[in-house]
Order: structure tokens, then C-alpha cells, then sequence
């Protein structure tokens, strides 16, 4: 496969810091397009309405491009990308508060190929993600990257918090979830 194809490798911080000594700047084009779509579903669980998360989304690719050069290699970057996603997604928050808030819709893909299956996984996957917009702030933040796969120690990272609070919050989201969902293993 060209190198061109190739799918681009997870930038690690020694990679990162050896990219900057050899006189290298990370690519905002290239951490994008290997984090995308995480930062989508970020923004995603942030608002409902897909030509608003398309404008969050953009919001948060542009904090990403300001914030990139400020990276130091002290998290791994993609915790680093989680942090600028939800502060965005945040402020984002605050201001259509003011103006009036919504949901986001996201759309991801079911691989199944049954029509009856489908929207029964469709309506479980849209019933859990509208819960999780109901839950709290810094609860929906630590499930959101608990869902992405990050560790107890990089949502703590992610968010600046200790690891016992994220695992409190997402004990508690996790009881609320069930609550809300019926027990449907949430």
C-alpha cells in the first residue's frame, strides 16, 4: 500500500516531541483525520441537530488547530484532543443556552443488514444516547469518553479530575442510565 494510503499511526508524545526537535510541526490535517471521529461523537453527544453538531464539530476542529502548537506531550494527544473537545463543546453549550438550547442527532452506521434488527438497535442506540444527553454535565463528559474507550486515569486527564471522581460519576451515571432505560443493561 503507498504511504500516501497508509492510515496514519497514533501520534505518541516521544513521536510528537521528536517530530518538534527534528524541526516538525504536527498536522492539524493529520490529527484530524485520525481523531475525527472521535471528535465527532464528542460533539455529537454535545447536540442533537445535525447542522449544529456539524457547526460544533467545527468549532471544536478550529480549538483543536489554535491549541495543537500548546501541546507538550505531557497526556497523550488524544486525551488532549478530548480536553479541547468538551471545553468547545462547553462553551458551545453556554452560548446556544442563551439563545436557546437542542439535542444532536448522530448518525452511525448499523452493519446489520436485517431492516427489523436494525431499527431495534437503531431505537436502543437513540433511547441511550438521549439519556445520556439527560444526564449531568460532568457525568455525560466521563460517559461520552468511557464509551470512547478511555482509561479511568485519561478521562481523569481529559476533564482534570481525580480518577475516584470519574469512576463516583460514572458509577452514578451508570445507576441513572439503568434507572432511565429500564435496566436494559446500560
Amino acid at each position: 500500500m503507498p504511504a500516501a494510503l497508509a492510515r496514519p499511526r497514533a501520534m505518541t508524545p516521544a513521536a510528537a516531541a521528536a517530530a518538534r526537535e527534528a524541526g516538525g510541526v504536527l498536522s492539524v490535517e493529520a490529527v484530524l483525520r485520525e481523531h475525527g471521529p472521535m471528535l465527532a461523537r464528542i460533539a455529537g453527544s454535545y447536540e442533537a441537530e445535525p447542522a449544529r453538531r456539524d457547526d460544533l464539530l467545527q468549532e471544536i476542529s478550529v480549538a483543536v488547530w489554535k491549541a495543537l502548537p500548546a501541546w507538550r506531550g505531557d497526556a497523550a494527544l488524544r486525551t488532549f484532543l478530548a480536553r479541547v473537545a468538551h471545553n468547545r463543546a462547553i462553551d458551545h453549550l453556554a452560548r446556544e443556552r442563551r439563545a436557546q438550547g437542542e439535542e444532536l442527532d448522530e448518525s452511525l452506521p448499523d452493519p446489520g443488514h436485517d431492516p427489523v434488527q436494525h431499527a431495534h438497535v437503531r431505537q436502543r442506540r437513540d433511547d441511550l444516547l438521549a439519556a445520556v444527553r439527560r444526564l449531568p454535565l460532568g457525568q455525560r463528559q466521563a460517559v461520552v469518553l468511557a464509551l470512547e474507550g478511555f482509561s479511568l486515569r485519561e478521562i481523569g486527564d481529559a476533564l482534570a479530575l481525580e480518577e475516584n471522581t470519574v469512576a463516583q460519576r460514572l458509577s452514578r451515571a451508570r445507576r441513572q442510565l439503568q434507572q432511565w432505560l429500564g435496566g436494559e443493561g446500560a
